[in-house]
């Protein structure tokens, strides 16, 4: 008997190891060290569309802190009746389900899944490529990248950042941390 809640013990951990943020989200070098999976998977998606890791370290961070099956807080009704998700955003990357949607058949990975570590950098790359090019922005700026990512491409055409000072903190905020994770990365030998 003692084997078997072993083995269930194990089988919880690793199904949920998915999901648990790496330890030290303050430092590149560990977080790739403890999980090299997500270096691989935004290696891949840098490759394939031009956004450097670390900007989609630095967007990942703001957005879920590395939680693959990250929500938005729940609505409440009279303040106690739960009411639904602010928004349908879900997984590393946040995406919303029409943006979700919108990769998928723009890239034809249908089986794509937001708690996925590679396809959230792939969508990440993805859309910020698309803001590149309809946009001009750089894909190196992740200040201004993650503008865009969260106000929509059309939002970010319409300026519909300009009035909140908090997205501007914010954004100002993911450009520091994305320098500071090109920086550890670069220490480490792994850019």
């Amino acid at each position: 008997m003692n084997r078997y809640l072993r083995l269930g013990a194990m089988l919880l951990l690793v199904s949920c190891g998915g999901h648990t943020p790496p330890r030290n989200l303050d430092d590149a070098c560990a977080m790739t060290d403890e999980r090299p999976e997500y270096l691989t998977a935004m290696r891949s998606a840098e490759a394939r569309w031009g956004v450097p890791v670390h900007v989609q370290m630095a967007t990942i961070y703001q957005e879920s802190k590395f939680v693959g099956n990250a929500k938005t807080p729940r609505k409440f009704f009279l303040g106690f009746i739960p009411a639904g998700r602010v928004t349908s955003a879900y997984g590393f990357s946040q995406a919303i389900d029409g943006s979700w949607d919108d990769y998928r058949e723009a890239t034809g990975n249908y089986g794509a899944s937001r708690t996925s570590i590679d396809d959230a950098a792939d969508f990440i790359g993805w859309y910020m490529d698309q803001a590149s090019q309809r946009l001009g922005l750089s894909k190196f700026d992740a200040g201004s990248q993650y503008l865009a990512y969260h106000e929509g491409i059309g939002g970010y055409q319409r300026g519909s950042h300009n009035g909140k000072a908090w997205l501007m903190r914010t954004s100002a905020s993911v450009n520091q941390r994305a320098e500071r994770y090109r920086g550890q990365l670069a220490a480490c030998g792994k850019i």
